[in-house]
């Protein structure tokens, strides 16, 4: 048993309602985790998954109205309960912006339904003059395959937020009686959270790290694939349970989702150290209960945090084509080849600024170069991409494209009319600002807790 504040604790209970806050869940399994007494609320509420445009635009992933719905829920639950609600990287970057956006939904929560609450938060956001001054000292390295980082690209960036560790939530669980009873963090690790907590009570850290990893995606590593997941800490093993009694957390799917997102089946590296899964076993401990041991921490003499950052490069415009004759099927890398060529000829300055790409879904989309299987089907839906430097140079080059494909006499062809099918009005459809990775490299920091800032109130 693990002793904390005078509590003996012989397993520590982590509740997930879902993988991503805003995603929704069964009210019902919720509930089934209710009743398990966990000792904790966990919901990670970010991700990089879905590119730049959240951090360059200051954008989140869903809107704020799922994620009031979500907290509406998750809020009074902590509270009738007594546990601790975690939520981790707000709004999906984990910016300043958004964190300080749900701690207002949470103090709107707590007002509309008469809850005492103490509310923490915090904020990951990183001065650009910091990474600056850690660039000219040589203490920012580049993630792999990202060039070194520039000052020009420090300065381009809108905004750039840091992954913390475990340890900011950790100094907020060491509060006893002043706990947070909802903390809103930014940017993190998205293991960190239920790692904080493990470690708080006294558990090891490598399981506590490795269950985290497991559970911030929900039931995902489930069978069939669910949304509310308990997880359950002990002394040398950590069992995962799905709260949807007709799912199962079996060994396998347990073990391939420890795998998930990550470069190496085994070495896991995040903020503070490595997780060393070379000993780690997965076993059944019931017919739909997976039982995991042997996992290892391995602490890095440096700490190193993640750092994040995006901005924009131009505008993008796209046309949506469906194709089914299979003469120009047959030939369509040919023909694709074409049509850019014969707009590059007829628009070379605008085709010089620019950037266009095919997406033959069909023929290779997805997985392009790396793709098995050669069979085409009997259709094709060809998506063109055109980035400029003004949606009005994309509009015109993806015009272009289309009214090229849509009329051009290919090989064999015997239809007269168009060869394309077009399912969206406008015909050329403007997405507006394209936004690329300009910051994701490691910066060297002295103290896991001192660039975090946190900041606390209370809601009557």
């Amino acid at each position: 048993m693990k002793e904390t504040g005078g509590i003996m604790m012989d397993e520590l209970r982590v509740l997930v309602p879902n993988g991503m806050m805003g995603y929704g869940f069964p009210l019902e399994d919720f509930e089934r985790g209710l009743a398990e007494k966990p000792h904790a609320i966990v919901v990670d509420a970010g991700s990089t998954d879905s590119g730049p445009q959240k951090l360059a635009l200051g954008e989140m992933t869903c809107p704020v109205s799922a994620y009031q719905k979500e907290l509406a829920i998750l809020i009074p639950a902590a509270k009738k309960h007594n546990i601790p609600l975690i939520v981790s990287s707000a709004g999906g970057d984990g910016t300043n912006q958004h964190v300080d956006l749900f701690v207002e939904i949470v103090k709107e929560i707590a007002t509309e339904q008469k809850l005492n609450i103490k509310v923490a938060s915090i904020y990951s956001d990183i001065p650009k003059e910091t990474v600056q001054k850690e660039l000219a000292n040589h203490n920012v390295i580049p993630m792999t395959n990202v060039p070194e980082l520039t000052e020009d690209d420090i300065n381009e960036t809108s905004v750039i937020t840091a992954q913390m560790g475990a340890e900011p939530y950790l100094e907020l669980l060491k509060k006893g009686d002043e706990r947070p009873d909802v903390i809103i963090g930014g940017r993190t690790y998205d293991p960190a959270p239920t790692a904080a907590l493990g470690i708080h009570y006294g558990f090891s850290p490598a399981l506590a790290w490795h269950m985290g990893k497991i559970i911030e995606c929900g039931a995902i590593c489930c069978v069939p694939t669910g949304k509310t997941v308990l997880g359950r800490l002990r002394e040398d093993h950590f069992l995962i349970e799905p709260m949807n009694p007709n799912s199962k957390a079996l060994p396998h799917s347990v073990a391939a989702h420890t795998m998930y997102e990550k470069s190496s089946a085994t070495l896991l590296p995040g903020p503070g150290g490595v997780l060393n899964l070379k000993n780690c076993t997965f076993e059944a401990e019931t017919d739909r209960i997976a039982r995991i041991s042997g996992s290892q921490f391995e602490v890095d003499s440096t700490y190193r945090i993640k750092l994040e950052g995006a901005k924009t490069v131009g505008y993008r415009s796209i046309t949506v084509m469906g194709l089914r004759d299979p003469i120009l099927i047959n030939q369509l890398d040919d023909i694709l080849a074409y049509v850019k060529n014969q707009v590059t000829k007829e628009l070379p300055e605008e085709a010089e600024q620019s950037q266009l790409i095919f997406h033959p879904y069909g023929k290779n989309a997805v997985m392009q170069h790396l793709e098995s299987v050669t069979d085409v089907g009997h259709e094709v839906c060809v998506i063109a991409e055109v980035a400029s430097p003004t949606q009005e140079m994309a509009q015109l080059l993806v015009n272009r494209v289309r009214t090229t494909l849509l009329h051009y006499h290919y090989p064999g062809r015997i239809a007269t009319s168009g060869n394309i099918g077009m399912p969206f009005t406008p015909l050329e459809i403007p997405l507006g600002l394209v936004c690329q990775f300009s910051v994701y490299h490691l910066m060297t920091i002295d103290n896991p807790v001192t660039p975090f800032e946190v900041k606390q109130w209370e809601v009557n």
